[in-house]
């Protein structure tokens, strides 16, 4: 039997996390995170604060769900942090989570940004919004379907279609038109892009801000990123270049995808991890989080960060995350299939 080299690179650093914490510690819980701890330490230190449980973050940027199953049952991993309902679903699907039915975070946490199993809660939100250039596009209003149109032909920008953040777009599309009519859109929006999908989501701001395109998809934290950027203050100057645009404001409303929670499935110090999960649900952490992140809270009635106010008023899509997930496989065919990454064809 073969093992891939990310599984032996896994086996291998255990032992490193393993000897800073015992897997098992009274007073103590096991974090592993896709997210970066300078993101999310503000939040440990106000539940070590506020509980006495000490949090150990161990930060893989990837890997990590081949991570937990590498270690199997003597895993150290209590909860998992993660952004995107690709990483959720991914870790669900391997096994790796377990369910949980805790009243408190049901109760904090809306349906639809649940898992219906229970192995999965989402804690924000960021919208996969338009960036539109203030000097070039004078409409303050847009749908996804409008991305299609032939008036923007030349004048968009995107990453690679197959990031998770576009596949869950196009998901949500199919969710709400079927595969047939989301593949001729898709076919549209690539007819109109500017060039090949390349870069990451700021980049597109640049590209905007450089007079390459006019609107472009991206996520609405970026924004967020990019306007308060000390370490590189040119990016303050993309984010002045553009407005935030939130498609189908008038209808169904912008899709939104989440960070979120999972408890591990051999969460050694269970009882503290549960603690944590319900902190984490609760208005004080929601509201740390999401200024911390520039996101929007899952709880209902929680204030945005100053910044992300400026962006205008989001009315998230209501639907189901799980369907999202269900329809990522054939949106990630479309992608291929209509060549999205090739860039225009006419």
């Amino acid at each position: 039997m073969q093992i891939s080299k990310a599984l032996i690179g896994a086996l291998s650093v255990a032992t490193a996390f393993l000897g800073s914490t015992a897997a098992h510690a009274e007073g103590e819980v096991n974090i592993y995170s896709y997210r970066q701890p300078e993101l999310i330490q503000p939040l440990l230190d106000a539940f070590t604060k506020e509980t006495g449980i000490t949090t150990n973050v161990l930060f893989l940027d990837k890997g990590l769900v081949e991570r937990i199953q590498a270690e199997g049952a003597n895993s150290p991993a209590d909860v998992i942090l993660t952004v995107d309902i690709s990483r959720l679903t991914e870790a669900k699907d391997a096994g790796v989570t377990q369910p949980v039915v805790n009243e408190t975070i049901n109760k904090d946490i809306p349906e639809h940004f649940r898992d219906p199993d229970g192995n999965w809660f989402g804690l924000t939100t960021r919208g996969r919004v338009v960036y539109a250039s203030k000097e070039r596009v004078a409409q303050d209003e847009i749908t996804y379907e409008d991305l299609a149109d032939p008036k923007w032909k030349g004048k968009i920008c995107t990453r690679d279609g197959q990031h998770s953040y576009n596949v869950g777009l196009f998901a949500s599309m199919i969710a709400h038109h079927g595969e047939a009519e989301t593949e001729k859109w898709l076919a549209g929006l690539r007819d109109n892009l500017a060039r090949k999908p390349d870069g990451g989501d700021r980049d597109q701001a640049k590209a905007i801000f450089a007079g390459e395109c006019d609107v472009a998809l991206g996520n609405s934290y970026y924004v967020g990123r990019m306007m308060t950027n000390e370490k590189e203050p040119e990016q303050k100057d993309w984010a002045a270049a553009i407005k935030v645009l939130f498609p189908n404001a008038k209808d169904r409303g912008t899709h939104v995808n989440i960070s979120g929670m999972a408890l591990a499935k051999n969460a050694p110090n269970k009882e503290n991890a549960l603690k944590l999960m319900e902190f984490l649900s609760e208005g004080e952490a929601q509201k740390i989080y999401a200024e911390q992140v520039f996101e929007y809270p899952v709880l209902p009635g929680v204030e945005t960060s100053e910044v992300v106010k400026s962006f205008g008023e989001i009315k998230p899509d209501t639907l189901p995350l799980a369907k999202i997930a269900a329809n990522r496989k054939k949106a990630s065919e479309l992608v291929d299939k209509v060549g999205y990454n090739e860039g225009p064809q006419d």
